[in-house]
């Protein structure tokens, strides 16, 4: 069929991609080798459809199961064509253009359409998220040390990690952006007797780590806010920011940095954590924008840096984290498959397969699609932190 080769004739090179269309006819992309995946299409206009928007037709047509999977499975189907593709979208320059335009105004996040955005994707049940995510609730990427490190073992050494660059004191008063259940506060907590305020804007997450909080007996050393960060009120001798940045929108970047700069002690150190892209700036995938993370947009860093030097805040440190979201994700991915009924019937089979598919879809973007996570270590003044890493690794 023409529109199947004109998308995939040139894409498939390693591995084998068959296709069986509305009427039974089947098709072969690929050299014949595996790993080999097999879709069948019940819909015979999908073919034009995913020529036009791939990312988005394939997307919605496996939600609404217009495209099954016979032979293989949908992480298996997306990282195939992510491996081949190195994560490109193949949308026409005119068409990604315009998206391009669009992104813009849609990331123009003011404080009414970021709670409505977080609302999309954060206010599903915290049980719901019990179900895939490690023990401690954090959804974020995490830091294997080792290949061999479990999901929880992962989480838990970003956790040390980013406490440490954070070098606190038990003086010190933290406050975490975007703090989703409150992990990351407890354990900065936990770890140095410091004092933290955690703000979001979801009230599923912030009535969930204040539960939490009670529950521990810590209301006097740690506090839950729903606020918007553009409305806190300072000063904090330290700042961090972890998952959350990929929702504040590039139109957002001064006024955020701004706020970082002014929240800050004169030898604070403030710490982001986001998901980034190493090969330059882009668009938010059409599908993703739609259904996950409305608003959202993942930077480069050329996008991010003017932005900081406009802030008046030093630079202190940059690290990049390659593959460690890749794994985090497919362990995710897994422990959503082992517990799919329960979330079956917690919403429904079209949930399923919407959450499926963007877990499976991360999966492949961050092992062949140049997305990384950037960790940026920000201060007031050149030597608010030591001039080597070492500290980190001190015992």
């Amino acid at each position: 069929m023409l529109p199947l080769k004109l998308l995939l004739g040139g894409l498939i090179k390693e591995g084998t991609l068959k296709i069986i269309d509305h009427r039974g006819r089947a098709y072969a992309f690929g050299n014949g080798a595996e790993p080999s995946v097999t879709l069948r299409l019940h819909d015979r206009r999908l073919p034009w459809k995913m020529l036009r928007h791939p990312s988005l037709a394939v997307g919605e047509a496996y939600m609404d199961g217009r495209l099954t999977i016979e032979g293989g499975d949908i992480l298996q189907f997306l990282n195939l064509v992510a491996a081949n593709s190195g994560g490109a979208t193949y949308d026409r320059m005119p068409t990604r253009f315009l998206r391009a335009l669009l992104c813009r105004l849609r990331q123009a996040n003011s404080e009414r359409r970021a709670r409505r955005n977080v609302a999309r994707h954060y206010e599903f049940k915290t049980e719901f998220y019990d179900l895939f995510l490690d023990g401690n609730r954090q959804y974020s990427c995490g830091y294997f040390r080792s290949p061999n490190d479990s999901l929880d073992q992962a989480q838990c050494n970003k956790l040390d990690h980013i406490a440490g660059k954070l070098l606190l004191a038990p003086h010190h008063r933290v406050l975490d952006i975007g703090c989703g259940w409150g992990t990351l506060a407890r354990h900065i907590n936990a770890v140095s007797g410091a004092k933290v305020t955690g703000i979001t804007l979801s009230e599923e997450q912030c009535n969930a780590a204040n539960a939490m909080a009670q529950a521990e007996g810590r209301q006097g050393d740690i506090e839950f806010r729903l606020e918007d960060y553009r409305k806190i009120a300072g000063p904090f001798d330290r700042v961090v920011s972890v998952g959350m940045f990929e929702h504040v929108g590039l139109p957002n970047y001064d006024t955020y940095f701004r706020c970082i700069n002014d929240l800050l002690t004169d030898d604070g150190i403030a710490m982001v954590h986001t998901i980034g892209r190493a090969d330059g700036p882009g668009v938010t995938n059409e599908w993703t924008e739609k259904y996950i993370f409305p608003g959202g947009y993942s930077p480069a860093l050329s996008e991010v840096m003017p932005a900081v030097e406009r802030s008046g805040l030093f630079v202190s440190d940059v690290e990049v984290w390659r593959t460690h979201y890749g794994r985090t994700t497919e362990h995710w991915y897994r422990r959503f498959q082992q517990n799919r009924d329960r979330i079956r019937a917690m919403y429904d089979e079209r949930f399923c397969r919407m959450f499926e598919f963007f877990l499976a879809g991360c999966v492949g973007s961050f092992d062949w699609g140049g997305l990384v996570v950037f960790q940026i270590q920000l201060g007031k003044k050149v030597d608010s932190v030591p001039l080597t890493r070492d500290y980190l690794y001190a015992q």
